[in-house]
């Protein structure tokens, strides 16, 4: 087995004080939550499904320890350096001292939240949890606004000199392994309505809340060097990590899509959101992401569900990422003045899940454009590069089917499906004429395996690939491509390969179109 990491958990905003109180009175700020779900059954009735909430998920599947012995940073400051296990949970209490129901003294008085002082407090804690551990790094895993308590630690705090002493601290690249965020506003939160609505929803979050998501405060605390009231330089964008802060390949962004979930806020903030934050506003760029129907927050939202813990272990502890590109799109154009705007639908299913990794559909406002992917992967020339269409992360095959029978030995599968239409519009208007609603212009779903050949499996990595129109039975039983691996290339470290779209795709998003897999070993 790898080395594996410590892991901190950090939850959201609180909101007023409160909250705040309210929140420090749960032993893991909520983060040890579960949830229910039905599906229908075989008989059409709605069958109960239990999670468990990952903290406790994540003990069981992963091995992980929560130490706490009555309060879990006294116990960590009471061990030897080098004693505790790194397969360990830690939650980071950064609200404890906001609190009126107890302070750091009996005498003390609660402390206005401040965000940089807690990403100070964050910076501080990890050292902590690294020399009790032993630990190279950590991973972090936030839910909303404790994202970007963990964006000002690893930007600004771990770039600037220790106060006390002088010294310079270790950048944040060097502290943290993978960093994991659920609904985290990482451009900020705004608002679709005027009117009570944002007077309200303004009022829920109280003046020292709402500012935290506003462009100037937050270059204030995740650029290095700037001051309170400096304003951002033109173009700067909150949702960019500079490469020399840290790797937004090595940031997981879960983004939710079930706004109506949420509550009166959501009014405020318009249907294409998790009821808080916005889609588009919900990721880091260049980061790997992830889209579920669920709510910011709540017993049913982000945190609580079992798509967010699923993304959340793979990203964490994956053996493969698997990635798929639609390459060489030529999309077709209608004749006349209407514009043609094509989109795409992809859902990402693993063998042995109950639920979807990831969904973009237009139902939940977040289809993939393709007209202005089209445009945005276009060089100079008019070509379009690659357009992303999903990533996966694969666990080990071997370990995954020590706890499933189905599983097949030293392969894991994973489907996408997706499914393609078009809409006219005209003046900015759409157009129904022609329509059929619910009815796409082409659908299918490829099915990969990633892994090694069953009778081999020392003979090095390999993928098979094939389409759900050209496979006769049950999918998880017919195995058709068996005998019939891709040609896969080694390029970079990693293994490509490009499979053709079936032949009814082709008129629609051009003649050589095809989707390209690129499978790597996760480090």
């Amino acid at each position: 087995m790898t080395e594996r990491s410590p892991l901190i958990y950090l939850r959201g905003y609180a909101g007023p004080p409160s909250g705040v109180d309210k929140q420090v009175d749960d032993p893991f700020y909520g983060l040890n939550s579960g949830a229910t779900h039905i599906r229908v059954d075989g008989d059409g009735a709605p069958c109960f499904y239990q999670f468990e909430g990952p903290l406790l998920r994540l003990m069981i599947d992963e091995d992980y320890e929560l130490l706490v012995r009555g309060d879990q940073h006294a116990y960590l400051e009471a061990q030897d350096d080098g004693t505790i296990p790194a397969e360990s949970v830690w939650v980071f209490r950064f609200y404890d001292y906001a609190a009126s129901t107890f302070g750091t003294s009996v005498a003390a008085a609660p402390e206005t939240f401040d965000l940089e002082r807690a990403a100070e407090r964050l910076y501080d804690f990890v050292q902590l949890v690294r020399r009790k551990t032993g630990a190279v790094k950590v991973h972090l895993v936030a839910h909303s606004m404790g994202g970007l308590v963990a964006r000002c630690m690893i930007q600004k705090v771990s770039h600037t000199a220790d106060p006390s002493s002088g010294a310079p601290r270790v950048p944040g690249a060097e502290l943290v392994d993978k960093f994991f965020t659920y609904g985290t506003p990482h451009g900020g939160i705004s608002f679709d309505v005027g009117g009570g609505l944002v007077d309200w929803a303004m009022e829920t979050f109280g003046p020292a809340g709402s500012e935290m998501f506003a462009p100037a405060r937050m270059y204030t605390y995740l650029t290095p060097g700037a001051s309170d009231g400096e304003e951002p330089p033109a173009g700067w964008q909150p949702q960019h990590i500079p490469d020399s802060a840290f790797d937004a390949k090595r940031v997981f962004c879960l983004v939710g899509t079930n706004a109506a979930d949420y509550g009166l806020v959501e009014k405020a903030v318009g249907p294409r959101s998790d009821g808080l934050v916005h889609i588009d506003h919900a990721y880091v760029h260049q980061a790997h992401r992830a889209y579920v129907h669920r709510s910011h927050s709540g017993r049913y939202g982000l945190v609580n569900s079992e798509e967010g813990y699923q993304n959340l272990r793979r990203f964490l502890f994956g053996k493969y990422q698997v990635r798929v590109d639609l390459c060489h799109l030529a999309l077709r154009w209608r004749p006349g003045a209407a514009e043609t705007v094509w989109q795409a639908e992809a859902r990402l299913s693993v063998r042995g899940l109950p639920v979807l990794l990831h969904e973009q559909t237009a139902a939940h406002y977040c289809p993939i454009q393709l007209n202005q992917e089209a445009v945005q992967h276009a060089d100079a020339d008019g070509q379009v590069a690659p357009v992303p269409l999903a990533t996966a992360f694969l666990l080990d095959p071997e370990r995954a089917r020590a706890r499933s029978e189905n599983q097949s030995p030293n392969r894991s599968r994973y489907t996408l499906g997706l499914r393609v239409f078009h809409l006219v519009e005209r003046s900015g208007r759409f157009f129904w004429e022609d329509h059929l609603e619910q009815v796409a212009d082409w659908e299918d779903t490829l099915i990969v395996d990633v892994g090694h050949p069953d009778q081999a499996p020392d003979s090095g990595l390999q993928a098979w690939a094939a389409w759900n129109s050209e496979v006769a039975g049950e999918v998880d039983r017919v195995d058709p491509i068996r005998s019939d691996p891709c040609s896969l290339t080694a390029e970079d470290g990693e293994l490509h390969t490009d499979i053709a779209l079936p032949e009814p795709a082709r008129p629609l998003l051009g003649a050589e179109s095809c989707l390209r897999l690129t499978v790597s070993r996760v480090s």
